[in-house]
């Protein structure tokens, strides 16, 4: 008589186990390793298929926070055909969204701009700076409320305050916490570059009335060099990291700096053991990896204004360092991934998606193509648990209008990352001008939706 082979013991040896500890098994399982096992019997397949296990597997990956805002993102019929597997699923094969410009309500409105900051605290949009129109570098500040419902049909934005932090453009503006924004360095109307750090406290008068508290924060004498157009991110609630910029005399910047907030504030310069680290660089962009210690580069103008595409993940755990990844395609995929840009915008998205949208190239051509980062599958790729770089970039077709061609806008996402904001930036200038390629300030909001198709 045949022996058993080692699966069909791995299978009885499992049988024998009980609904939580199955369960217990299934979440340290990636989300292709679960529907696999769901096919070894009818027992597995009927756990690996319940509701709970998905809601589980949801709130694992992308934090209960995202989830509950989610759900109060839910249509009504959305919520009567809601599914956690069939969230999970429409989230990982994600490839379309849709755009529509917001029409803003009353007579105040922001000014067109550029390089200026926009953040979403608690439902609402907050907007600082930037560049605009005769050269001016704004100190203005802003407010919308945008709530949590699907859709918004129109925006009010209010002014709060203005002439503190003094007028900058290519600034970063970094949301730590639930309520705090921490501004730093940036270049003013002389052109002087800037290493001032800022701490915005938003201050709820009214569920509909907030004000914008800034100060100073009390950093103590190691600061970065001054500095404009670098890239910044939180990473958890205590830190933010800096990178690179445009500093004294126009020189390209590649070192690297942390904020730390866990007690006293406090800067200090990241030195990497094996010095590895991205090259100097400006207009590019860093963006947190939810739920863990680490953060994704992209992209960039380098020293030698080439524009680049590149992707490095920084790790801060134990001791900090950099790694670039390194994807290898072959000449036909090269359109596989999203071409070499500078002034674009990235966000984190539902499902630990990282969102890229618009730039321009190194002769000024401006972009309105959105791609997705999927980081799950970067991660499992720089671990070399995935042998190839499928699924990794992604472009999402467009639904509907698309906004216009820009670059140097800002953008960010509500808390579900189902919906993104974009403000602003540098777009084509107006068809009748003779100059081929002119360029103009925008002051429109657009609100862009990943389809889901719940």
């Amino acid at each position: 008589m045949a022996s058993p082979s080692s699966s069909q013991t791995l299978t009885l040896s499992l049988d024998h186990l009980d609904h939580d500890h199955m369960t217990s098994i299934l979440l340290l399982l990636p989300f292709d390793s679960i529907i696999s096992f769901a096919l070894t019997c009818k027992k597995f397949k009927s756990l690996a298929f319940s509701e709970s296990l998905w809601e589980l597997l949801c709130r694992r990956d992308w934090g209960s926070g995202t989830i509950d805002s989610l759900l109060a993102t839910l249509s009504e019929n959305e919520r009567r055909e809601f599914s956690y597997r069939k969230l999970y699923e429409k989230v990982s094969m994600l490839g379309s969204l849709s755009c529509r410009r917001l029409i803003c309500k009353g007579d105040a409105f922001p000014k067109p701009r550029a390089s200026h900051s926009l953040n979403l605290v608690s439902d609402w949009l907050v907007l600082f700076g930037g560049g605009c129109e005769g050269g001016r570098h704004l100190d203005d500040t802003w407010v919308a409320y945008v709530g949590s419902s699907r859709t918004i049909p129109m925006l009010t934005w209010q002014p709060v305050n203005s002439g503190l932090p003094g007028g900058r453009f290519g600034h970063s503006c970094t949301l730590v916490g639930k309520n705090s924004l921490i501004l730093f360095g940036g270049i003013n109307d002389n052109g002087s570059r800037l290493n001032d750090t800022w701490i915005g406290q938003i201050l709820y008068e009214s569920p509909y009335n907030v004000k914008v508290l800034w100060k100073p924060l009390e950093v103590g004498q190691y600061t970065p060099p001054p500095r404009g157009a670098h890239a910044a991110c939180c990473i958890g609630d205590c830190m933010v990291l800096v990178h690179g910029g445009i500093g004294l005399h126009g020189l390209r910047l590649g070192d690297t700096w942390v904020l730390d907030l866990s007690g006293h504030a406090c800067w200090y310069q990241v030195a990497t053991a094996d010095r590895l680290a991205p090259s100097p660089r400006s207009g590019h962009s860093l963006t947190w990896i939810g739920g863990t210690r680490m953060a994704v580069l992209f992209g960039g103008r380098g020293e030698g204004y080439d524009v680049l595409n590149d992707v490095w993940l920084f790790d801060v755990e134990g001791f900090p360092r950099w790694k670039e990844v390194k994807f290898n395609l072959a000449p036909n995929f090269l359109n596989a991934m999203p071409s070499p840009r500078v002034g674009h915008s990235a966000s984190l998205t539902l499902g630990n998606k990282i969102l890229i949208y618009g730039g321009e190239d190194s002769e000024r051509h401006r972009k309105d193509d959105f791609w997705i980062l999927d980081v799950l599958r970067l991660l499992q790729y720089q671990a070399g648990l995935r042998n190839n770089t499928k699924g990794i970039w992604k472009q999402l077709n467009l639904v509907g209008g698309y906004p216009s061609f820009r670059a140097f806008h800002s953008a960010c996402t509500d808390l579900s990352g189902r919906f993104l904001y974009v403000f602003g930036g540098m777009v084509d200038g107006y068809p009748q001008l003779a100059e081929a390629n002119s360029l103009r300030f925008d002051g429109e909001s657009y609100q862009v939706e990943l389809i889901l198709n719940l």
